[in-house]
């Protein structure tokens, strides 16, 4: 598979390269170090979002074993992933945005901001940058935005682990702190369980009040429509306006 034209000629990647493709794609014109970013939290209304880079190094010492989107990862193969890109990774760093930065900015913004600032954090100067999804500008350095790339690109895939996992400890930590939510089960996305307390208790200073279904629950925002009413106009997530809710049955596993 050629890669994009942003690329430099004659990088190309084959069907069958597996997870370490670009990265020795990029290699063969001379574009090391290779850094991969990602970010966990997104679509949570409540806790942080945590972005993560790292660059892995060339050769056999780069070869994560185990290795894969962390989505796809249970929680103990994550823990035992993250500690090996800890080990072997030649660069990385994690950026934790807190949930009023994430109002503040809103979630984009937030999330551009986050990814530019863990690139900005690593030791190594990265040739390239490979994005999960979409580009991020302002890195100062050449990338691309790889279609679900924590599940093609190595870098990427090891960013994941990283924000991920760091993620879902500060999430244990907020559970601590506000046991009615269960934070440590869903992570701060949306479920029936986390809905039902939010009815219940109201926000806790962990939600972010961008989010409509928290802002309805602080009495912020008015009732959702019955079934069959005609819905208001969707919500957007600059310019003041609330985010969207994200639901997701497969929370455990989202970032």
């Amino acid at each position: 598979m050629t890669l994009s034209p942003s690329l430099p000629r004659g990088a190309t990647v084959r069907r069958d390269a597996g997870l370490y493709g670009y990265e020795r794609a990029l290699g063969r014109v001379g574009l090391t170090p290779v850094a991969g970013v990602d970010e966990a939290g997104r679509g949570a209304c409540a806790g942080p979002l945590v972005a993560a880079a790292c660059i892995l190094p060339a050769g056999r010492r780069g070869v994560v074993p185990g290795l894969a989107d962390s989505k796809l990862l249970t929680e103990r193969a994550r823990e035992a992933c993250y500690e090996q890109v800890v080990r072997r990774a030649l660069a990385w760093s994690v950026v934790v945005v807190g949930n009023e930065e994430c109002d503040r900015l809103g979630m984009h913004v937030a999330n551009v901001e986050a990814l530019r600032r863990a690139v900005a954090l690593l030791d190594h100067r990265p040739a390239y940058v490979l994005t999960d999804g979409f580009p991020v500008d302002g890195l100062e350095v050449p990338g691309l935005a790889v279609w679900k790339g924590d599940r093609v690109a190595a870098c990427i895939a090891a960013a994941s682990v990283l924000a991920k996992v760091t993620r879902d400890r500060l999430m244990v930590d907020l559970d601590r702190e506000w046991p009615a939510y269960d934070f440590k089960t869903h992570k701060g996305y949306i479920t029936s369980a986390h809905t039902a307390a939010l009815a219940e208790h109201g926000p806790c200073p962990a939600h972010r009040l961008r989010f409509v279904n928290v802002r309805r629950a602080a009495g912020l925002e008015p009732p959702a429509p019955e079934e069959g009413d005609r819905p208001g106009p969707a919500s957007r997530g600059e310019g003041g306006a609330p985010d969207r809710v994200v639901r997701n049955p497969h929370h455990q596993e989202s970032r």
